[in-house]
């Protein structure tokens, strides 16, 4: 049960702790008092994060166990990676955007310095976050519990509900669940090729989310014929992973994953001919 209500209830007393805000500054919008109140359940959870770790996992590292500590130059290589390849995977989306005449591109001149700042916010932000909660502490928890595969997969479709699907109409919810499903089995095998550290997954994770900020932002313009089966389902802000090429690219990760785990068992094998 501890494991099902340690984040909500974090999440609700931070939403409940700013409440007040909305009294004591009456100009916030109703977002910016959210905002607020999930940076204070973050908070909270970096702050109860280690205890539990020791009281429920026995673990004297905390931070080690989740992967955000580790040799500076593993981190910087698992998060440069991590980058790297969400870089890769926007690409396929722009080109493909552009080539069928959904998109403009417009170019670094469309994007000002605000937007520049916010979409690397959401990139170190969102990234860490939402990695530290998912292939950090839920991903842990579950493989106390479950089998490893079952673990890896019930991390990811709880990754795929607790994220906005439900308005995007039939076919584009099935298509946002499963490119989010593809996401968080793409994230934590990332982490477990990374030797457990969490950092590579916050590239990937942040520099999908940060980067596509940048690109709707003012690097492209979705033209109004964009088809959602491409550009992704979300009407005039659509998400990527939802669409065709999210969930080829995501699927071919995984593809090539199971390609070079199968490859390296049979490099093991020995060889009993002759």
């Amino acid at each position: 049960m501890g494991t099902l209500l340690y984040v909500p209830v974090l999440y609700g007393l931070g939403w409940l702790l700013v409440r007040p805000l909305g009294s004591l500054a009456p100009g916030l919008r109703p977002d910016q008092v959210n905002l607020a109140g999930a940076m204070v359940s973050l908070l909270l959870l970096l702050l109860s994060l280690p205890l539990r770790l020791r009281r429920a996992w026995g673990e004297s590292h905390p931070w080690r166990a989740l992967g955000v500590v580790a040799p500076p130059l593993a981190i910087l290589g698992a998060f440069g990676r991590g980058l790297l390849t969400s870089l890769v995977l926007l690409a396929l989306v722009v080109g493909a955007l552009l080539t069928l005449g959904g998109a403009r591109w417009i170019g670094p001149a469309g994007l000002e310095g605000g937007e520049r700042l916010n979409a690397l916010a959401l990139l170190v932000g969102v990234g860490f976050a939402e990695e530290l909660v998912f292939r950090g502490w839920l991903w842990g928890e579950l493989q106390r519990l479950l089998a490893p595969r079952r673990a890896l997969l019930l991390q990811a479709a709880i990754f795929a509900l607790v994220h906005p699907w439900s308005s995007a109409g039939l076919m584009g919810a099935v298509g946002l669940l499963g490119g989010l499903v593809l996401l968080g089995l793409n994230l934590a095998l990332l982490r477990r090729s990374d030797q457990g550290i969490l950092w590579g997954a916050v590239g990937l994770h942040g520099g999908l989310v940060g980067g596509w900020f940048a690109l709707q932002a003012g690097l492209v313009e979705l033209l109004p014929n964009a088809p959602p089966w491409l550009a992704g389902p979300g009407g005039s802000q659509p998400n990527p992973i939802g669409g065709l090429v999210g969930w080829v690219g995501l699927g071919g990760m995984l593809a090539l994953r199971a390609w070079r785990k199968r490859r390296c068992r049979e490099d093991d094998i020995p060889n009993t001919n002759g």
